[in-house]
């Protein structure tokens, strides 16, 4: 089959270029920000999301059939070209390698930091320097995530296997979205903004991110409830994605009915039942939450951005956190409701509602890792709106891995980040001026 006209005026052609110019970018991008640093990389990393902006518009010019040739391939070099690299901004995959070799030797890997004694003929030299927190942190990845690391190990020891797995949900995800989109009916070309979208290659391919699975199983369980219409097979299947991801458990109220308990108590039994295989050690699956929400300025309200500007701007304020936390919950809550009072409505509809949920969980969360934006991806491309876009390109901003390097403050660039979403929601918002009809032609009857 010919993948592109050899007319070079041709979108898929174009298209195709175009492809191979994010490859490019993607190979080099490591390389890159070790010799230029952080700036570098934040920048590269922007461009990318700004040409898939515009491959995304040359792909609804061409034949579909040909395009989706064009975006599969590009998207399998854009993964191949990140599989066999060291994952190099966060560590984060090492510790799920060493979490299931842990439990294929028949430990509980909420049992012992890595550090500990008992654990120590399962080092290497590729993993176990690596682990983050490895002297005094269990893991603190739910049981879902765990199960997940259990099965990737049986098959094979390592980060290629970790990252074939990965790429392997991935598939998954492409091909239930390319459902959706044609239940809504949008274009199946639309599925460019996932495949090549610079968060979707860096954090799975690049850094083995556990949230290309926890995407994953997110959009199987949305699948599940406005396609196949199962809302309670869909809440266990939403379970599983919280318990992989606790972010996924944003889209709950898509499974539950008004007054129903059938969905919630599915939702709690499936959750339940994923905890029985580590329930050894008791309390201590949660031993290390406390220290977590410390670390991460939870406690203190640092993360939060909001709570952040306000103190930074006035000094310290008692009142700032607990506000920001109910006015937060409130709205969440209320677009919770609206959701699953909304079960009538039509796919796209509520898809909608659902992308929205998710982004202002998102930003109430105010997240300081660009993974953490990975599960707005797919409503990317269901959805589309600005601020999806702005949000899943503009956190780029946030990586900082190379010590010492020339860089900008992290507020500054997580200001920008946030003033970056709020403009694109200005702009979306923005009036417009009333379309309208077109004239009839009138043309004059030759005399006779």
């Amino acid at each position: 089959m010919q993948i592109a006209s050899t007319d070079r005026g041709d979108p898929a052609w174009r298209l195709a270029l175009l492809g191979m110019v994010l490859v490019a970018m993607v190979a080099v991008g490591p390389s890159l920000h070790r010799a230029a640093g952080d700036l570098a990389f934040n920048a590269l990393g922007v461009a990318h999301g700004l040409l898939v902006l515009w491959a995304l518009s040359l792909a609804g010019r061409a034949p579909s059939r040909r395009v989706m040739v064009v975006i599969i391939v590009v998207a399998v070099l854009l993964r191949l070209a990140l599989l066999f690299v060291p994952p190099h901004l966060s560590t984060d995959a090492f510790r799920y390698v060493w979490d299931g070799r842990v439990q294929g030797a028949g430990i509980n890997p909420y049992r012992y930091v890595p550090a500990a004694p008992e654990l120590a003929p399962l080092r290497d030299a590729a993993i176990w320097p690596f682990i983050n927190r490895a002297d005094y942190a269990v893991t603190i990845y739910p049981p879902a995530a765990e199960i997940f690391f259990f099965l990737v190990g049986r098959i094979a020891d390592g980060l290629v296997p970790l990252k074939l797995a990965l790429i392997a949900c991935e598939a998954v995800t492409m091909l239930v979205l390319r459902d959706l989109l044609r239940r809504m009916g949008q274009p199946e070309t639309r599925l460019i903004a996932y495949a090549w979208h610079p968060l979707a290659v860096w954090e799975i391919s690049g850094s083995a991110h556990v949230d290309g699975a926890m995407v994953a199983v997110l959009v199987l369980g949305i699948w599940v409830a406005v396609a196949a219409r199962r809302p309670v097979l869909a809440a266990g299947v939403l379970a599983v994605a919280a318990l992989i991801k606790p972010l996924a458990a944003l889209a709950l109220p898509l499974a539950w009915k008004p007054w129903g308990w059938r969905a919630p108590a599915m939702a709690i039994g499936t959750a339940a039942l994923l905890y029985v295989p580590y329930l050894s050690v008791g309390t201590g699956i949660f031993a290390f939450v406390g220290g977590y929400v410390q670390e991460e300025g939870l406690e203190s309200g640092d993360a939060f951005w909001p709570v952040w500007l306000v103190q930074a701007l006035a000094g310290p304020q008692g009142w700032a956190k607990p506000l920001y936390l109910l006015l937060a919950a409130a709205l969440l809550l209320a677009m919770a409701f609206r959701l699953s009072f909304a079960a009538e409505e039509g796919i796209a509809q509520r898809l909608r509602r659902l992308s929205w949920l998710f982004l202002m969980g998102v930003l109430a969360l105010s997240p300081g890792y660009p993974w953490y934006f990975l599960c707005l991806v797919p409503f990317v491309v269901l959805v589309g709106a600005p601020p999806f876009w702005a949000a899943t390109i503009a956190c780029y901003l946030l990586y900082d891995e190379i010590p010492g390097d020339a860089s900008i403050a992290f507020w500054v660039r997580d200001g920008a980040l946030h003033l970056a979403i709020i403009a694109s929601a200005l702009w979306m918002l923005r009036p417009r001026a009333p379309a309208t009809a077109p004239q009839p032609r009138i043309t004059e009857e030759p005399s006779r």
